[in-house]
């Protein structure tokens, strides 16, 4: 989290002086070409195109840490589910057979290993764009130029008050479980049984939900006391003009896209299996 108490992390990258909404038709050309595919020679390309931008932007390992370590949990625990439950469902792709491991009710095959690595090398190649928006993007810039390219300006604040909002409750929460733990209550590995971990965190989570929901009546009152939202327009004090760097990152991704659905369409148009 930057000082300003957002997570923008300030840099002089090429993604931190592009416009926002560039950025943002960035990431939508980026997660569509992703989604439209089901081939890890695609996948294994755009990640590292991925990982090249995301060291580029030069963002502190210690911001983005927490973001690596739930997309590594959550695809173990995806990848363990489809083994689980529906351990040969890559034959219903492929239509072969390749027996590897008997787990008593059915048997895992081969062809359902490499669906799983496809499908995590999916949501991995989400992975650095994603942090590239989040971490490269100022919420007072962003939302000066969605209004810009149209969104009303009501919808624009309302979502860079909820880039600021987020790493408030961040070190809220922070700050209420270093108190609690010098208490003796356990929320580490270690402290506690996991169970009673649950419990703790669970008792912290729903009281700052209903101060979260308090605290959004405040802030809605305050600014209707400054009569915002009386006006069709209102001006921004960090708007920026488009430079001719956003016009062509913008053209890149439109021909991007279109390319990716005509691969999609004539030459990649199922699930790659190359055994």
């Amino acid at each position: 989290m930057s000082k300003m108490g957002t997570l923008y992390a300030p840099g002089d990258s090429v993604f931190h002086r592009m416009d926002g909404s560039i950025k943002m038709l960035l990431f939508a050309a980026w997660t569509i070409t992703t989604f439209l595919f089901l081939d890890l020679r695609v996948f294994i390309v755009m990640l590292l195109i991925g990982t090249i931008l995301l060291l580029s932007a030069k963002i502190p390992f210690r911001q983005i840490r927490i973001l690596l370590w739930v997309m590594i949990v959550f695809n173990v625990f995806n990848t363990a589910f489809i083994i689980l439950i529906t351990p040969t469902y890559g034959s219903e792709l492929t239509g072969t057979n390749t027996p590897i491991l008997n787990i008593g009710y059915n048997t895992i095959n081969l062809e359902t290993l490499f669906y799983v690595l496809t499908l995590t090398a999916k949501y991995l190649t989400l992975l650095p764009v994603s942090l590239l928006f989040i971490f490269t993007t100022h919420p007072s810039k962003f939302a000066s130029s969605l209004n810009r390219i149209g969104v009303p300006y009501k919808i624009a604040y309302a979502v860079n008050i909820a880039f600021r909002y987020i790493p408030d409750i961040q070190s809220e929460f922070r700050g209420i479980t270093n108190s609690m733990q010098m208490r003796g209550i356990g929320f580490r590995k270690g402290d506690a049984p996991f169970t009673q971990r649950v419990k703790n965190v669970t008792s912290i989570a729903i009281p700052m939900l209903y101060s979260s929901l308090q605290r959004i009546e405040v802030v809605s009152n305050a600014m209707e006391l400054r009569g915002f939202g009386k006006h069709k327009r209102r001006t921004w004090y960090a708007m920026e003009d488009l430079r001719a760097m956003d016009y062509t990152v913008g053209a890149l991704c439109i021909l991007v896209t279109a390319s990716a659905i005509w691969l999609k369409i004539g030459v990649l148009s199922g699930f790659w299996y190359p055994f």
